[in-house]
């Protein structure tokens, strides 16, 4: 999931996407109340193990993952879950509301009173990246996708 603005920079930092491929590979094995381990979901979204460890404390804190230690341990998102959460959170919790904000052209001073040249068609950009991430849930991309066609690596 790379969404880049019209400057060709990527809308959301490198941790929110790997927290939504990170929330849509644990909600996918959920459906049949998997547990996933940190190695796992590493492994199956193609993010540094490391990296992946702290992005998933993020969404932990938040309350969207449900982690548990020990031998039967590890994440998960129940199907009644991942229909309560919004993809927005997701990237709320991660990287906040920059992504409704910035400049199109990456300038750091770019308003109504003084924008850029981009300014009014990427607003209309924003507002419609805000509509589909407050209207999509994790059930919404996960549900009915067998888990060997939920791609989230490359």
């Amino acid at each position: 999931m790379y969404f880049h603005a019209p400057n060709g920079r990527p809308m959301f930092s490198k941790a929110c996407e790997y927290g939504i491929r990170a929330s849509m590979c644990i909600a996918s094995c959920g459906r049949t109340g998997e547990r996933l381990g940190l190695h796992e979901v590493a492994e199956r979204t193609g993010s540094p193990e490391a990296f992946t460890a702290k992005v998933l404390r993020k969404l932990v804190e938040g309350g969207l993952i449900d982690s548990q230690r020990g031998p039967h341990g590890g994440f998960l998102i129940t199907p009644q879950q991942a229909k309560k959460i919004r993809i927005s959170r997701i990237v709320d919790l991660i990287d906040g509301d920059s992504v409704y904000k910035g400049c199109g052209l990456g300038l750091d001073a770019c308003d109504a009173r003084k924008p850029c040249p981009l300014h009014d068609q990427f607003a209309k950009v924003r507002a419609d990246l805000r509509r589909m991430l407050e209207g999509t849930t994790l059930h919404d991309v996960v549900d009915g996708v067998p888990l060997e066609k939920i791609i989230l690596k490359r």
